[in-house]
């Protein structure tokens, strides 16, 4: 790499680039030496790098923006080179929605601003656009509230630019800046009130309506900015560089930014309707996500200690970007993020925003495992400080596990198995030993079952009982210590049946390497015939298993070769639905193989998804829906499929209309060229001559055909695509009715009538008054009435006397509910499409209320 480049990525680190000086004036003046040398030579690639540095290491913006005043003391053409591509490259991103780009971009502005590069008047006009186009949008007349995602993202990106230049803007603009702040108040007085609903980390908030009273993102942002305001823009968690070179930099010219220009809001619907308004409302924050939600696990007096409160904000905006920006260099990521330029202490801000985003819904910006990275190297790089604290984090976490969103603890459980993997599954398991005496439903014994058996998947079951040799009596959550069950194993002394040599006969057929349409054949002529659908499927399905059981590539050989043969057996969703019992008493003792199993049949199409669906509703696995994650495992690998099947379907064609676009305009192209050639012939006594090279012509001919027919070919590609395409659309409605009517019917056959559980917390003290009432003991079962919750009630997963007061029924309910609003939330984008015919076949008005509430607020849909 240049040595101009590596001073440039390296500015304002401590590092023998820089002499191993934390001096950011140093800094400045030694790169801008050379930056100003390199420029004598060559200054194409100059302005291009720096705003790249700019935009993917934002924490540095201030230096970068510092280095370029400089430049424009000496260089103006330069520098307004890098005015130009920034604004085109701002307008790039508006256009495109980049919300990132745009955001950055902003911030750097106003630091150019601020080094006398820009005139505040034309930051003030780019603020005054993004005010104006979210106004518009939210005007119920003229504009389309349901994009108000994208009206609050503008917004918000103008306040968050103010800490880094509103002191500035004060000073050189004051009238243009009150209207600006006058402007986002009178915008914020008319905005809807936006609420987590759906969103929440904890089942509580949702349900006690916090977050309708509450601040939201956007409420809370300006309440910070106001503040920072009334202390007359001071603090100490932005690097202010430019100050060190006032005296110069005033001189230097300051340019004009060009105009831009917000891209049109989408068309209100003809039909405005619940379902119109929620699918472009839900398409709007997909496109302008929020990018953080507060977890608060910590109280503020360790996570905010010596901060004012826009320091939280500018520090998880600095912890964010290093997240994004080095998502792919997790060495670096660490390093970055434990050396950011603030005066105080922040490790545990720093977990609560990792967890926030590992925990983050719908989605996590990035896959787990980053953050597993992240976490494990910050460990390294903190040895001191980081691992206590995030063990305070999983144990505030544990606390409130039973009111954890379900998604979210699905994640929070696979993130603590991966993390203690890495750590020699070192953990004090002896605090959480009384989890024994909880009934089995219990969410935090739940919890520690589950752990050890990820845990278990990622070493083996020895090393992780020994793991618990502190706490002995944990042994009994372990999973299961064994491998396959198969039922035609040979023992010593075992009389041997027909079956068995059934499977001892397919057994050295398969060993024989007959052929899969050997196989049928012996099927329907000495198996089905003789012995029955039942016993065919057992033999065959078990005995396949079995020569597969070794490894997953032994699986996947096994299902390649001899998959024709189950595929014959099994041709219906009853069939179906046998085959996937088989498999799941194949591998009883162990739920990793046995959701493998299905899951590659699904792939190969041995096992649809409805037949899963039946399965998992099947009464051996609704039984376990409130105390494992096995049929819910095998559900989420199922949907996630199907999924993922239908948006690749959508990228692939996509591509293949652009394909066919190349192509059309291709044979238009070469028919053109033949027009023109063949235009060239000469008529001689009336018969018509070449005027040109016959050659030519041939060859013109050959690739006008040829053009033709790849024209042709691509459209047949694109009709063959589209028509799967509109298969799996089906398939998709025909998935999610049944998987809502199954949800349904298991629902309203468990839980109390509407009249005594309308909501999550009348559910939750159905129990605990039926048991009030029995022990005689109302006393004891008082209201505290603060939050409405039994004094001695443990529904937050508390320790306190070992009690569990909610019963096991309700506990099923509460689970299962849970997962429909994770299910609905996770798929919404494909679940919109079917609302209708939902709403007419499942959310019916007889459905229970607590049943349409979850999968209303999964979909962020208001219940009115």
């Amino acid at each position: 790499m240049s040595s101009w480049k590596n001073l440039l990525l390296k500015i304002g680190d401590n590092c023998p680039e820089y002499g191993n000086s934390d001096d950011l004036k140093d800094h400045i003046e030694t790169c801008f030496g050379v930056i100003r040398r390199e420029l004598e030579h060559s200054s194409d690639d100059v302005p291009h790098y720096i705003i790249n540095c700019a935009e993917q290491i934002p924490h540095k913006i201030p230096l970068y923006g510092t280095l370029v005043g400089l430049l424009n003391l000496e260089n103006e053409d330069f520098v307004k080179q890098v005015v130009e591509t920034t604004q085109r490259k701002f307008q790039d991103a508006l256009d495109s929605g980049n919300c990132d780009r745009i955001r950055i971009l902003m911030r750097f502005l106003t630091v150019m601003m601020c080094s006398k590069i820009l005139q505040p008047g034309s930051l003030v006009v780019v603020f005054e656009t993004l005010l104006s186009s979210a106004a518009t949008t939210v005007d119920e007349d003229k504009g389309n509230p349901s994009w108000q995602a994208r009206a609050d993202f503008y917004v918000t990106c103008i306040l968050s630019c103010l800490p880094w230049g509103g002191a500035e803007l004060i000073e050189q603009v004051p009238e243009e800046i009150e209207r600006v702040m006058a402007g986002l108040e009178a915008y914020l007085s008319i905005r809807r009130h936006t609420s987590d609903t759906g969103l929440s980390f904890f089942e509580e908030d949702d349900e006690s309506g916090k977050g309708l009273v509450e601040k939201d993102f956007l409420e809370d942002l300006w309440h910070r900015v106001q503040a920072l305001s009334s202390n007359g823009w001071k603090l100490d968690s932005v690097p202010r560089p430019h100050l060190s070179f006032e005296a110069q930099l005033v001189s230097g010219k300051s340019h004009e930014f060009g105009p831009i220009s917000c891209p049109e809001q989408p068309d209100v619907p003809t039909a405005v309707s619940g379902i119109t308004h929620g699918k472009q409302k839900h398409d709007a924050e997909l496109k302008y996500p929020q990018r953080i939600r507060k977890l608060n696990i910590f109280p503020a007096s360790k996570s905010e200690v010596d901060m004012q409160p826009i320091d939280r904000f500018i520090l998880e905006e600095y912890l964010l970007d290093v997240l994004l920006f080095f998502n792919g260099c997790r060495k670096e990521c660490a390093f970055y993020m434990v050396n950011l330029p603030v005066p105080f202490r922040y490790e545990y801000l720093m977990a609560e925003t990792i967890f926030s985003q590992l925990l983050l819904l719908p989605q996590p910006p990035f896959k787990p495992i980053y953050y597993t990275l992240v976490i494990m190297d910050l460990c390294k790089a903190l040895p001191g400080a980081f691992p206590a604290v995030v063990a305070g984090a999983v144990r505030a976490l544990f606390e409130k596990i039973a009111d954890l969103d379900m998604e979210c603890r699905i994640r929070f459980i696979l993130w603590f198995s991966h993390h203690l993997s890495n750590f020699q599954f070192i953990w004090p398991w002896e605090e959480w030993a009384y989890v024994l005496d909880l009934p089995k439903w219990a969410p935090q014994r739940v919890f520690v079952q589950e752990v050890l058996e990820r845990e278990v998947r990622l070493s083996y079951w020895d090393k992780v009982k020994q793991s618990i040799e502190n706490a002995p009596a944990l042994e009994e959550l372990l999973p299961p210590k064994g491998g396959p069950n198969f039922k035609y194993i040979m023992e010593d002394g075992r009389e041997r049946s027909e079956e068995h040599a059934l499977s001892a006969e397919l057994t050295n057929k398969v060993k024989g390497r007959q052929t899969a349409r050997e196989i049928i054949v012996w099927v329907e002529e000495s198996v089905y015939p003789i012995h029955g659908l039942g016993v065919t499927i057992k033999v065959v399905v078990q005995t396949l298993l079995d020569i597969g059981s070794k490894s997953f590539t032994h699986l996947i050989t096994v299902l390649e070769r001899y998959g024709q043969v189950i595929s014959k057996i099994c041709p219906d969703h009853d069939k179906q639905l046998m085959l996937i019992e088989e498999v799941s008493l194949f591998w009883k003792n162990n739920t990793q193989n046995a959701a493998i199993a299905i899951d590659r049949m699904m792939g190969y199409r041995l096992i649809s998804n409805l037949a899963i669906v039946r399965w998992v509703f099947s009464p051996e696995n609704i039984d376990q829906f409130h105390t494992s994650d096995r049929p819910w495992e095998v559900l989420r690998n199922a949907v996630s499929k199907t999924y993922n099947r239908i948006c690749d379907l959508r990228k692939e064609i996509i591509s293949l209309k652009k394909g066919v676009t190349l192509a059309e305009e291709a044979a238009a192209k070469a028919k053109a060229e033949l027009e023109a050639a063949e235009s060239k012939l000469s008529l001689v006594d009336g018969e018509p001559v070449l005027g040109g090279n016959p050659a030519r012509l041939n060859r013109l001919k050959l690739h006008a055909e040829k053009a033709k027919n790849e024209e042709i070919s691509a459209k047949e590609s694109l009709e063959a695509k589209e028509a799967l395409f509109a298969r799996a659309v089906e398939e998709n409605e025909a998935l999610y009715l049944s998987l809502y009517r199954n949800f349904s019917n298991v629902l309203m056959e468990r839980l109390p009538d509407a009249s005594r559980a309308g909501t999550l917390q009348d559910l939750k003290s159905t129990h605990a008054d039926a048991m009030a009432v029995d022990l005689e003991e109302p006393s004891a079962m008082e209201l505290d009435n603060e939050n409405g919750r039994p004094k001695k009630s443990q529904s937050n997963g508390g320790s306190s006397g070992n009690v569990y007061n909610i019963g096991e029924k309700e506990q099923w309910c509460l689970s299962t509910l849970g997962y429909v609003k994770a299910f609905s939330r996770q798929y919404a984008s494909e679940i919109w499409p079917h609302m209708e015919k939902l709403d007419a076949e499942v959310l019916s008005e007889d459905t229970h209320p607590l049943f349409r509430r979850a999968v209303y607020s999964g979909l962020r849909r208001p219940i009115n």
